[in-house]
């Protein structure tokens, strides 16, 4: 048995019909029965070829000037809405400055990914993303709490409301939220750190046309309690925008398999390898919010298959399914056949 650290190489390896000899031995539990057979490692068996950890885009000056933009907009906002009376405007303002510090963490997150690894963190700080993420959709739920509690209570003593500052105000919002999302759209279908952040500038620019439209409404009708029903409304475009967020980064904090990689595909694309009668001790995790991670024991009884198999393993491992750091370790040997089939 040997053990080799594989990286993304262009190599390829046609299929062969082994799909009837391979069974399908993965551990969902953890055992770790594939690490007890006592196989020795040979001599060169450990190889490094170039771990393919492409750095995220650098979002930087993207988290810089939304920052900036909103920060003044937050201050601006929560002014009128204390001139106007507006529970809207100041849920708004709660709202947006929430997503500041959102995208403070978010930029602390991508910044601390970039860290190289370290004797202590070997992984380096590629974590932090996921951890970024997170605390932005409780930072997102926290503030949506907020909202609906001072809703709630605007119910019973509505205010008198000033319906064209409240649009005017949440005009610019629009302005402000929308330029800040688009900072953002390039980098929102690879990384959820990333998506998270467009996502709520997207949002907000929904939730500030919702409050141009309700001040527009109390300007003509004097309605007072339309003011508070757009806040549950805010409340609940957040909520709904949030809820996905929050699951995600919890599975990634857990070290779920990341969603868009299919277990039971990638487990079948590795014992159709040639030579391989088995795999098992398949775990895939995410090592950050862009980069997924892979170990796997494959059965091979006939023996060693060398450096260009396993270059092309992980070839097929990135192109496929987008898994760019694979450790494979191979089970080899007519004991293997035999020792290794049971454990599941």
């Amino acid at each position: 048995m040997y053990r080799v650290l594989v990286s993304h190489d262009q190599a390829m390896l046609s299929r062969t019909a082994q799909r009837r000899y391979c069974v399908a031995g993965h551990d969902h539990h953890g055992h770790t029965h594939g690490h007890t057979h006592g196989h020795g490692h040979s001599r060169g068996g450990h190889g490094h070829h170039g771990h393919d950890h492409s750095p995220p885009a650098n979002f930087s000056r993207a988290f810089a000037i939304g920052i900036a933009l909103n920060l003044g907009f937050v201050i601006i906002e929560a002014g009128y809405g204390v001139i106007a009376h507006s529970v809207a405007l100041l849920a708004d303002a709660g709202h947006n400055l929430s997503d500041v510090l959102g995208l403070a963490v978010a930029w602390a997150g991508a910044a601390l990914a970039t860290r190289p690894p370290s004797k202590r963190f070997t992984y380096g700080l590629r974590g932090s993303s996921i951890l970024a993420a997170l605390l932005n959709a409780l930072l997102l739920m926290v503030a949506l709490g907020a909202i609906v509690l001072e809703a709630v209570q605007r119910f019973g003593e509505p205010a008198s409301t000033m319906g064209t500052t409240v649009a005017a105000v949440a005009g610019i919002g629009i302005l402000v939220n929308g330029v800040t999302a688009w900072l953002f759209a390039r980098g929102r279908k690879g990384d959820i750190n990333i998506r998270g952040a467009f996502l709520h500038m997207a949002g907000d620019a929904l939730v500030s046309a919702g409050v141009v439209i309700a001040g527009l409404v109390i300007w003509r009708t004097g309605i007072g309690w339309i003011d508070p029903a757009v806040s549950l409304i805010i409340a609940g475009l957040i909520f709904w925008q949030t809820w996905g967020l929050l699951r995600e980064s919890i599975e990634m904090s857990l070290d779920a398999v990341p969603r868009g990689i299919n277990f039971d595909a990638v487990e079948q694309a590795l014992c159709e390898l040639e030579g391989v009668n088995r795999v098992h001790d398949l775990h895939i995790w995410p090592m950050s919010t862009t980069e997924p991670v892979l170990t796997a024991h494959l059965a091979m009884p006939g023996g060693a298959p060398g450096n260009a198999f396993l270059l092309a393993a992980q070839a097929m491992l990135h192109d496929r399914f987008g898994i760019g750091h694979a450790t494979l370790q191979v089970e080899t040997g007519a004991e293997c056949a035999m020792g290794c089939v049971g454990d599941v």
